[in-house]
């Protein structure tokens, strides 16, 4: 008796990128199509949160500016982070001096929330592919323990927790955000 077995065809990055856009998104990596878990409540705000302090910063000197649930399409991957960060001077414009709707280039500083139902290690894999490809600065954000993994080029990940103060892009001069500060803005106590 013979097995036989149908394969699918794996979609080239260029079709897959031609498919209808998914709710949540849908992420290609490494010839394979990931569907992001929905966000929850405490993934939606430290999302939320961290983006605006990071925009509220940097936007006003153009400095950097944070997106959330940007698409990235570089070195054969297209993925979205929670949070993409880019440097004011690497946010691609057209011929108009708009921002473009396709950004083709790492993110200067990646950050990710982990959500209850996700692998780390494939997240971690997310925010190492980003280093190799010209990215600054990486979070991983753990909502159950309250700590923060931080991923630089070059170096070993660390775990920050508690009062320990956060690395940030550079470009951000001496602003301190704290691992505290974080999770602080999942408090909604009256």
């Amino acid at each position: 008796m013979t097995l036989s077995i149908q394969l699918t065809p794996v979609p080239t990055l260029e079709e897959f990128l031609q498919l209808p856009e998914t709710k949540p998104a849908s992420e290609y990596i490494d010839g394979k199509i990931y569907q992001k878990p929905m966000p929850q409540g405490k993934h939606s705000t430290l999302q939320i949160e961290l983006a605006s302090a990071i925009n509220q910063i940097g936007k006003a000197e153009k400095l950097a500016y944070a997106f959330t649930e940007l698409r990235c399409t570089f070195a054969g991957k297209s993925i979205v982070p929670d949070i993409a960060v880019f440097e004011w001077e690497n946010i691609p414009l057209d011929e108009n001096g708009q921002i473009t709707n396709k950004f083709e280039i790492s993110p200067d500083w990646i950050i990710e929330i982990l959500s209850p139902e996700q692998s780390a290690n494939k997240v971690i894999r997310k925010i190492t592919f980003c280093l190799k490809n010209g990215t600054k600065l990486g979070y991983l954000i753990d909502a159950d323990d309250e700590s923060i993994t931080v991923f630089q080029p070059n170096q070993l990940p660390e775990v920050y927790e508690k009062q320990d103060t956060l690395p940030v892009l550079s470009v951000l001069g001496d602003w301190q955000l704290t691992v505290e500060d974080v999770f602080n803005w999942l408090s909604f106590a009256k």
